[in-house]
């Protein structure tokens, strides 16, 4: 029997993955012609020859795949998901139940704060230069104009607490606040809502992106907006350029990843600057990060060095 017993074992470890690499269905497959799924892929490519260089195997899937046995695998990465915030509810049930056979990376505690842009408000009590923010949970009965009086803030721009690429993000004025009451009030019913002043920096000088991988500054990037937009992302027209940041800049990421709940392997601090040009926090991405590998390639070797680490 002890003999049969150490075969089972054997045979199973024979088909044990390293790392599963996770994204989203919409991802899985790349498509000719198609040149966002094209970068996805060279992305996955870079790290998956990282991780293979250092003997480790890897496979990628999207996380809703009923059929991966995420037991047989030592550690998932989770890379492009990005339909996780639109189903919310889905995805965290997947990661605890992921995570209760497996290791994440980066680890469940520090997605499932960070996928709650309420973290920003922990991290400013801990001293942390964030965007201001007035955090409005569900439900809370205020109103846009009540808030732009009582922060002396003409123009602001709404968000859910749980979203990522612009989803639901509006840019409110005096022209269109009664039309935006009543999206924010329709949000506000079943979502956290975050309020913040519009940072006029964002129009000229953009949001950098500095990625931190096993707590050090590694490379960054800076995102623009289209002409007449404010949301710098792709999605919208957005362009992305080279970025030298400046040493305070890079102490002030670094700084951040510090003060996270779990030290994170790898992420991306994203910063925009008052009129003074100091730097502040606008979110960190330690969930789903876009990390511009591809605009740094040796920076795939770093990361996977993080994460041969986390699954020794």
């Amino acid at each position: 029997m002890k003999g049969k017993i150490r075969n089972f074992e054997r045979d199973n470890l024979a088909y044990m993955i390293d790392v599963t690499i996770v994204t989203c269905k919409k991802y899985l497959h790349n498509k000719e012609g198609n040149s966002y799924i094209h970068t996805i892929f060279l992305e996955y490519t870079l790290l998956k020859d990282a991780l293979e260089s250092k003997g480790i195997s890897v496979k990628r899937t999207h996380w809703d795949n009923p059929d991966y046995d995420w037991s047989q695998t030592k550690a998932v990465v989770i890379r492009t998901v990005w339909d996780y915030f639109e189903r919310f509810d889905e995805f965290n049930t997947w990661m605890i139940q992921a995570a209760s056979v497996t290791n994440l990376i980066n680890p469940l505690p520090l997605q499932q704060w960070n996928s709650h842009k309420f973290y920003l408000q922990q991290l400013q009590e801990k001293g942390v230069r964030i965007v201001p923010t007035e955090f409005v949970a569900k439900g809370f009965k205020t109103s846009l104009e009540e808030i732009s009086v009582k922060r002396g803030w003409t123009h602001l721009v709404i968000k859910p607490a749980i979203s990522a690429a612009a989803f639901h993000t509006y840019k409110v004025s005096a022209e269109n606040r009664a039309a935006k009451e009543i999206v924010f009030q329709e949000l506000l019913v079943s979502r956290d809502m975050l309020v913040q002043p519009f940072i006029e920096t964002i129009v000229d000088k953009g949001e950098a992106s500095l990625m931190v991988m096993n707590g050090t500054y590694t490379h960054a990037i800076l995102k623009k907006a289209k002409q007449g937009d404010f949301r710098v992302q792709d999605d919208y027209g957005g362009t992305v350029h080279l970025y030298n940041p400046s040493k305070e800049e890079i102490e002030f990421a670094e700084y951040i990843n510090t003060q996270c709940p779990v030290l994170p392997i790898y992420g991306r601090v994203d910063i925009v600057w008052d009129a003074a040009g100091k730097p502040m926090l606008s979110e960190i991405e330690f969930l789903d990060p876009e990390l511009w590998i591809r605009n740094a390639p040796t920076t795939a070797e770093i990361l996977a060095e993080g994460i041969a680490k986390a699954i020794c």
